[in-house]
């Protein structure tokens, strides 16, 4: 396994795992109550920066092992690797667009800032989900 299917693979556990944190957590929080009173914001940023910095070691981690076992093949890369990084950011751009989309439609209709900043932030772990699959699905059965 490459370098960049590993970090696909890392990058697409972090993402499931911390998107279903983050909504338990606000759901937890917001019990009976509305989700709008729930304190949405520290949660947010936990979950993007603990995401973010768990992806990293666990791509270092892998990283670490994959030498271990193929000091030779660790870091190689080809064309083919750049083409399914470009096609699964095309993929993301997409749902992060839609995401986009959607934020200004809440805005216009002057929607609660809670609701304007989860459909941004599901359009980010959406982004980051579906383009890891790509990226996973492509380095399994090829681009076609």
């Amino acid at each position: 396994m490459v370098y960049q299917e590993r970090n696909a693979w890392a990058g697409l556990v972090v993402a499931v795992i911390a998107i279903t944190v983050y909504v338990v957590l606000v759901v937890q929080r917001a019990g009976d109550g509305p989700l709008t009173d729930v304190d949405w914001l520290p949660l947010m940023l936990w979950t993007i920066g603990l995401g973010i910095v768990v992806s990293i070691v666990v791509s270092i981690v892998w990283g670490m092992v994959a030498g271990a076992r193929d000091p030779d093949g660790v870091g190689r890369s080809d064309i083919r690797d750049r083409d399914i990084s470009r096609m699964g950011a095309r993929v993301e751009q997409g749902f992060v667009v839609i995401a986009g989309l959607g934020v200004i439609a809440l805005c216009a209709v002057g929607a609660d800032v809670f609701w304007i900043a989860n459909t941004m932030y599901a359009g980010f772990a959406v982004s980051a989900i579906v383009g890891s699959i790509a990226r996973v699905i492509a380095y399994r059965r090829g681009l076609v």
